[in-house]
């Protein structure tokens, strides 16, 4: 375990870290910012390590380096909108007028439309100003490499 590790993120040490997943053993890396580690190192030290954790308060730029890490899911939108009702009909348009007067409002209608959208997980403006104070996003990685989509964690209790 290591706190403050930017001077001990070097090309080797992230071979090494690599290396520790294969013999199912880990370590901690604390950094203040990934920002501290040469440019050069970020992809690879990302793909090395199975378990992320970003604290609240974490800037929009390493933000961007989890929401990458963890990649995009499928959801699913539904939009909802309302038109006004035009009749072309003599009649129905007095209906309508009359329905307004009494009611208030228009006639309108109602469409639904239902898609798939690609999603970050967890997106870089989120995890730098939607995690609460006391609380982290985590994700896990089993030393058969399973992933478990990244959690809301409170570290309060």
């Amino acid at each position: 375990m290591l706190d403050d590790a930017t001077a001990a993120v070097t090309t080797e040490s992230v071979r090494w870290i690599q290396g520790l997943r294969a013999q199912n053993a880990g370590v901690v890396l604390a950094l203040r910012t990934v920002a501290d580690v040469p440019e050069p190192l970020h992809g690879p030290l990302y793909a090395a390590v199975g378990c992320r954790m970003a604290l609240s308060g974490v800037t929009t730029w390493d933000g961007s380096r989890f929401a990458d890490a963890w990649g995009t899911q499928w959801v699913e939108t539904k939009d909802v909108s309302q038109h006004v009702v035009w009749a072309d009909q003599p009649m129905t348009r007095a209906l309508h007028a009359l329905r307004k007067a009494v009611t208030g409002k228009a006639v309108t209608t109602e469409s639904v439309t239902v898609r798939q959208v690609e999603r970050e997980r967890w997106s870089a403006s989120e995890l730098a100003h939607a995690v609460p104070p006391g609380h982290a996003v985590l994700s896990l990685t089993t030393v058969t490499g399973e992933h478990a989509p990244p959690l809301l964690v409170d570290l309060r209790g």
